[in-house]
C-alpha cells in the first residue's frame, strides 16, 4: 500500500502545470456551479459548502488558473474586469467570450484573485482590488450572498491589515455593520462585529472596543469559529480590564468552540492568554495543556513563566521575563504578565508564612529578594488585608508571626469550588443544546413517494457529513 502511495504521489508530481491547472479550473467551474444551485434554489448551504474548500482551493491558485476564470465567468460589464486580468495576466490564455452567469459567481471569481493577491504579498495591488469587490459585495441584497459577503469582508479588513493601514477599513466596517443588523444578516453581523473588535484591540483601543461590545449584540445563531473568535476577543478585552474570572470563562469556551483538528495557531494564542489569566487568578493550569503536541513547543516560555510563580521565585521570574520579552510584546501579552509580579510574591509570602512561625522582616526580604525590610512589611500587610496569609506583623521588634492555619473544610471554600464545577458542567450543556444544528426540510410531507423521500435522505445525509467535517480556513 505504501509502495502505491510513492507512485501515485511520483504520478501527480510528473504531471505538466498545464494539466494541473486544467484540474483546478474543473474544480472551480464546480463550485460555481453549486453557487449557481444556490442562487436558483435559494439555498444558502450550497454556497457554504463552497466556502468551506477555499482554503484547498487558494493553494492550487496561479496567473493562468485565474486569468481564464476571469474571462469565463466575469462580464464585459463588470468595471473592474480590466484590472483584474492586469493583475494575472497569461500570454498563453484563449480570448473566450463570458458565460452569463449571476452576481455572486462573479464576486467569488473576483475573491479567489484577492486572496492569491494576498498569499503572494501583492499588497499594493490587493487594496485597490479589496475595494473594487467590496463596493460589488454592497450593491446586492440577496440572502444567498450573506455568507460569501461576510468572508470577503474578512479578507477585505486582512489586506488593509497586510498594509499596515487597519485603522482605515474601519469607518466602512462600523456603517456595514448597522446594515447587517437591520437586514438581519446573523453571518455579516458576526464577522464584522469581529473584525471591528480585531481592529480596536490591533490599536490597542481597549474602551472603544468595551464600548462597541455593550452597545451591540453578538447573533446567538453565528457559526462555531465566528464564536470563538468572538471569546477570544471577549476574553482579551476583559483581561486588560482586570476583570480575569469573565475573562477565564471566556477564553475556556473559545478553545471548547474551536476546531478540534485544525485551527491550531488560533488555540496556540488562546491557552497562552488563558495561561496568564488563571496565574493572575491565583490558579495553577493543568500539566496537560502544557504536554499537547500542538502546544507544547509554543507554550515553553509561559511553562518557565507558571514555574517561576509557583515557587514564588521573584529572581526566575525576571529572568524569564527579560529572555522572552519579545515574544511577550509580539503575542501582546507582555502587560498582563508585567501584573504576575505580586502574584510571584504573594506566592513567596505565602510559603515563607507556612514554613515559619515566626521570622524577621529582614529575612522575609532577602528570601524574596525586596530592596529592604521596610517593602517586605508593606507587602505582608497587604497580603494579610487581602486574606492570602494569617500573620501578625510586629513592627517594633520587626518580626511576622503566623497564626495557625484553619479548616479549610470548616470554610466555605468547598461550597465555592462545587459551585463553580457545576456551574461549568451547566454551561457546558447550556452551549451544546444552543449548538445543536439539523438539515433543513426534515418536515418534508409524509404523502412523498419513495424516489423524493431517497433523495430527500440522501441531501440530508450529504450535510450532515458537511457539518460533521467543518473546518475552519480562517482562523486569525
Amino acid at each position: 500500500a505504501e509502495e502505491a502511495d510513492v507512485e501515485m504521489k511520483d504520478t501527480e508530481a510528473a504531471k505538466p502545470q498545464s494539466e494541473i491547472d486544467a484540474l483546478t479550473v474543473e474544480d472551480i467551474k464546480d463550485h460555481i456551479g453549486i453557487i449557481e444551485k444556490s442562487v436558483v434554489n435559494k439555498e444558502p448551504r450550497f454556497v457554504l459548502r463552497v466556502l468551506r474548500q477555499l482554503a484547498s482551493t487558494r493553494k492550487r491558485l496561479n496567473d493562468a488558473v485565474l486569468n481564464q476564470l476571469i474571462k469565463t465567468y466575469i462580464s464585459d460589464t463588470y468595471e473592474f474586469k480590466g484590472s483584474l486580468l492586469g493583475y494575472f495576466p497569461c500570454s498563453d490564455s484563449k480570448d473566450e467570450k463570458p458565460h452569463a452567469r449571476s452576481v455572486l459567481t462573479e464576486i467569488y471569481v473576483h475573491l479567489l484573485g484577492l486572496i492569491s493577491l494576498l498569499d503572494n504579498n501583492r499588497i499594493n495591488d490587493s487594496i485597490p482590488c479589496a475595494q473594487a469587490l467590496i463596493n460589488r459585495v454592497m450593491s446586492v441584497n440577496k440572502p444567498t450572498m450573506h455568507l460569501l459577503g461576510a468572508r470577503c469582508f474578512f479578507y477585505y479588513s486582512r489586506a488593509f491589515e497586510m498594509a499596515g493601514r487597519l485603522h482605515e477599513a474601519r469607518t466602512l466596517l462600523h456603517g456595514r455593520l448597522r446594515t447587517s443588523t437591520l437586514r438581519h444578516d446573523s453571518e455579516g453581523q458576526a464577522m464584522l462585529l469581529n473584525l471591528l473588535l480585531r481592529n480596536y484591540i490591533h490599536y490597542n483601543l481597549y474602551e472603544q472596543a468595551e464600548k462597541l461590545i455593550s452597545k451591540t449584540t453578538f447573533p446567538e445563531n453565528a457559526n462555531n469559529n465566528e464564536s470563538a473568535r468572538y471569546l477570544f476577543y471577549l476574553g482579551k478585552i476583559k483581561a486588560t480590564q482586570l476583570d480575569y474570572s469573565e475573562a477565564f470563562k471566556n477564553l475556556n469556551q473559545a478553545i471548547r468552540k474551536a476546531p478540534q483538528n485544525a485551527a491550531i495557531g488560533f488555540k496556540q494564542a488562546a491557552t497562552k492568554l488563558l495561561v496568564v489569566v488563571q496565574l493572575l487568578l491565583g490558579e495553577v493550569p493543568e500539566r496537560h495543556i502544557f504536554r499537547d503536541q500542538h502546544l507544547r513547543l509554543s507554550l515553553q516560555p509561559y511553562l518557565q513563566l507558571t514555574q517561576a510563580v509557583l515557587a514564588g521565585d521573584l529572581g526566575k521570574f525576571s529572568t524569564v521575563l527579560e529572555r522572552y520579552s519579545d515574544k511577550f510584546m509580539k503575542e501582546g501579552t507582555m502587560t498582563l504578565i508585567n501584573r504576575l509580579r505580586h502574584n510571584v510574591i504573594k506566592t513567596g509570602i505565602k510559603s515563607v508564612a507556612l514554613s515559619y512561625s515566626r521570622i524577621s522582616l529582614a529575612d522575609v526580604a532577602d528570601k524574596l529578594q525586596l530592596d529592604s525590610p521596610e517593602d517586605a512589611e508593606y507587602i505582608i500587610a497587604k497580603a494579610i488585608h487581602d486574606g492570602v496569609i494569617e500573620a501578625t506583623i510586629d513592627h517594633e521588634k520587626g518580626y511576622m508571626q503566623s497564626n495557625d492555619s484553619a479548616n479549610v473544610y470548616g470554610t466555605n471554600e468547598p461550597l465555592k469550588a462545587y459551585h463553580e464545577r457545576i456551574r461549568f458542567c451547566l454551561d457546558i450543556h447550556n452551549h451544546s443544546i444552543k449548538a445543536m444544528r439539523f438539515p433543513p426540510k426534515s418536515y418534508n410531507d409524509n404523502l412523498e413517494d419513495a424516489q423524493k423521500q431517497r433523495e430527500r435522505e440522501q441531501q440530508d445525509l450529504e450535510y450532515a457529513k458537511e457539518i460533521a467535517e467543518e473546518e475552519d480556513d480562517g482562523m486569525l
